[in-house]
């Protein structure tokens, strides 16, 4: 009897070894089917990150050279207004020059007028004494004549 409970036991461990491989091998084939659906599922996003990371960089890079195209563009923008502002300040120098030389020139021109009216005047002046003196002296001349002719006649 002692020899058929062995045999027994032996038959159960070896049925309890079959199951226990059985569902050892199950699991093991479960377990390697999540890992591989896993290792899928992680490589399919760390490909979709790898290719967001690419986008990413490549986006990052043109970022940058539109802010150098643009510092460029700013760089070159803020030069032309420097020379703008240095040609309108040179501009109004000048302007302030020509405007205060017209108004040298108008006094001087103005000085002018008011001297020649003045000579106008003294001209005039002496104008009209020189007709008076004429005037007499053209009466004296008649007069004389008029006595010359008054005496050829007696």
């Amino acid at each position: 009897m002692d020899n058929s409970r062995q045999l027994d036991m032996a038959g159960i461990l070896a049925d309890v070894r079959a199951q226990y491989e059985d569902i050892a091998g199950r699991s093991r084939a479960e377990a390697e089917g999540l890992y591989q659906v896993k290792y899928e599922e992680l490589k399919t996003a760390a490909g979709k990150q790898g290719d967001d990371l690419r986008q990413t960089r490549d986006q990052i890079q043109e970022l940058n050279r539109r802010i150098q195209r643009i510092q460029a563009e700013i760089e070159a923008l803020k030069n032309q207004r420097s020379g703008l502002e240095a040609a309108v300040a040179e501009a109004e120098e000048r302007g302030e020059l020509a405007l205060k030389d017209a108004r040298a020139k108008l006094g001087g021109l103005e000085g002018a007028l008011a001297q020649a009216k003045q000579d106008l005047a003294r001209q005039l002046r002496e104008y009209q004494e020189l007709m008076n003196v004429k005037l007499a002296l053209d009466i004296e001349i008649a007069t004389y004549r008029k006595l010359l002719e008054g005496e050829e006649s007696r």
